[in-house]
């Protein structure tokens, strides 16, 4: 589990998360002191021990930066946008913190010092949060990458232009493994081209060699890869890099064979137990949490469509092992959508959607019932969004290990939709698809925590990649879309 935070937050997202914390800690203990004058047995005579409280509210703040998604790998520095982020993510943290105070009296702060800490974190983490993207943008803390190969492999590390996609890694040059590929880079604009690995270490200096061969059989240099490698060079293959620094598995660029061998989370007993208890523990919680919410619902669709008006629908979806279930949602199109169209994805902007319905997908308030299919064990918090059999089919025929994503129970929410909006063609579902088998590969606890709380940057800015830009102009939904009941309930 700590080897997957450890992928997730890199370096760079490491070194941000312990300075939000390092900082909201001081900014509890600072606004403390102030509060007393800086006399700090006054300050313990006030409420005790400053310590404890100030990691209790460390802790909340790092909470709440990452719910709104202040931990992505590839964030663009909008000023404005992290303003706003942060001033959320305290003031989560903060309401986080006063619900500590009632289930942990010790820990309690007095209401001007909880504010003030507040304030200076709002103030101030902006500006911390900025100076450390644009270091990590300089090549001073980047790792000097060598891509061996220059062909179609290698142009998926090359054709990365977005800085927020090269935030950990700079790109020293490219050797060709073979004329083919020299003559496809100078084509193509790769720059600087070597002629080996010795060449390019001695001129530029290397950190890690990504192997991008097109053609492996008789071209493999496994002598120079050894050499460098015992040197203390990192030799890492080009699914492993890509995986590693997009977060995501390149179905483009990957081999035969390379997915049988890798090791899958979900494919170890104790992980799928643990994965179990949290998604129990988690539906209980949220049933018991969301209760209100639900009764507010049902009125809602009441008092729109009348009395007799059915609130639930179900509908055949994939589980696991490929099996169907019938998924509950609340009901938020009219009644009989699909009587004319048949089977048919959700568009922006779609005339079906009710008014009730169009605010309950907006807040993601519609897929609340599904936590009685995480009950049944039908589904999961954190997994690969169902789809309808119908598309299922068509899409295992049109992309490549689509239905490798039904070897785990399908989620309520997921990597793909963190990082992948909208989306309604075969194309998209591709692009998710490298997302979901992202998550398959790494999956244990603490990654469906880390989605799970990222989730609410989702119903808070209404949008994936919000931070990290848009990866696709669709706007259309093919896993997200409510299809239209088959039975109303």
């Amino acid at each position: 589990m700590l080897g997957r935070l450890s992928t997730s937050l890199n370096f760079p997202l490491w070194t941000m998360l312990v300075s939000d914390f390092v900082f909201a800690a001081f900014a509890l203990s600072f606004s403390a002191l102030a509060r007393f004058g800086f006399e700090t047995i006054l300050v313990y005579e006030y409420m005790g021990p400053v310590t404890p409280r100030s990691i209790s509210f460390a802790g909340c703040v790092v909470v709440g930066m990452v719910s709104v998604g202040m931990y992505r790998a590839r964030q663009r520095p909008y000023f404005g946008d992290m303003v706003a982020r942060v001033i959320v993510a305290v003031g989560l943290g903060t309401a986080a913190e006063v619900l500590l105070f009632y289930l942990i009296p010790e820990l309690s702060i007095g209401r001007g010092i909880l504010i003030g800490a507040a304030l200076i974190c709002c103030l101030v983490m902006p500006l911390i949060r900025m100076g450390l993207l644009r270091l990590f943008d300089t090549s001073t803390v980047r790792r000097r990458v060598l891509v061996l190969g220059a062909g179609d492999v290698a142009r998926s590390i090359a054709s990365l232009r977005r800085r927020a996609d090269k935030r950990r890694f700079e790109i020293i040059g490219f050797v060709p493994g073979s004329a083919t590929e020299r003559a496809f880079a100078e084509k193509h604009g790769f720059a600087p081209l070597y002629s080996s690995l010795e060449e390019a270490a001695e001129k530029r200096g290397v950190d890690e060699i990504v192997v991008a061969l097109d053609e492996r059989r008789g071209l493999f240099p496994a002598k120079a890869l050894l050499a460098n490698k015992f040197k203390g060079v990192q030799i890492t293959d080009v699914v492993d890099f890509i995986e590693q620094e997009l977060e995501k598995i390149d179905l483009e660029v990957m081999y035969p064979g390379w997915f049988i061998f890798e090791s899958s989370r979900h494919s170890d007993l104790t992980q799928r137990t643990l994965k179990r208890m949290f998604d129990v523990s988690i539906s209980l919680i949220l049933f018991l949490l969301m209760l209100p919410v639900f009764l507010i619902v049902i009125c809602a669709i009441r008092l729109e469509d009348g009395k007799s008006a059915p609130i639930f629908y179900r509908q055949v979806r994939v589980g696991r092992n490929n099996e169907p279930f019938q998924l509950l949602k609340f009901r938020s199109m009219v009644i009989d959508a699909e009587a004319a169209t048949g089977a048919a994805w959700s568009s922006v902007g779609d005339s079906r959607v009710t008014r009730t319905g169009l605010i309950i997908r907006r807040l993601r308030i519609d897929e609340l019932p599904q936590i009685v299919n995480v009950l049944l064990g039908e589904m999961s918090i954190v997994g690969p969004r169902p789809e309808r059999p119908e598309f299922v089919e068509q899409l295992s025929a049109a992309v490549p290990l689509y239905e490798y994503r039904h070897c785990v129970r399908p989620g309520i929410t997921g990597w793909a939709q963190l990082n992948f909006p909208y989306g309604a063609s075969v194309l998209d579902a591709r692009e998710k698809l490298k997302y979901d088998l992202y998550y398959i590969k790494n999956a244990d606890v603490i990654f469906d925590i880390f989605v799970l709380l990222q989730t609410l940057e989702v119903i808070i800015w209404g949008e994936a990649t919000s931070m990290a830009g848009p990866v696709s102009p669709q706007g259309i939904s093919a896993d997200d879309s409510v299809l239209t009941e088959e039975r109303d309930s």
